[in-house]
């Protein structure tokens, strides 16, 4: 699984990204088959609540899943994005498996 992590208008943190690659490495058991995971994080507009912004980009065979929340820290909005994304890849893989 290829990690790809992106950080838009400010630098991410050794310590934020090693948190994002211990979660991103928890999708593998969901999703065996998974190719190359894109994690783009964004500070959406400064000084306001829910700016920061992450988008996941989760490439399985024959498809591209994608997820994006917003939340008051990184940490929170990787959680969220990894949970939805859970969800997606266990529909996609049933879908997959009805074939």
């Amino acid at each position: 699984m290829d990690i790809k992590i992106s950080s838009i208008h400010f630098d991410a943190t050794e310590k934020l990204q090693a948190f994002i690659e211990k979660k991103i490495a928890k999708l593998g058991k969901t999703f065996e088959d998974i190719q190359k995971v894109d994690v783009q994080l964004k500070i959406v507009k400064p000084a306001i609540a829910l700016n920061k912004e992450v988008s996941l980009t989760v490439a399985v065979p024959g498809s591209t899943l994608f997820v994006e929340k917003t939340c008051d820290t990184f940490e929170e909005s990787v959680d969220q994005s990894i949970d939805a994304m859970k969800v997606k890849l266990a529909k996609y893989k049933e879908k997959m498996r009805q074939y």
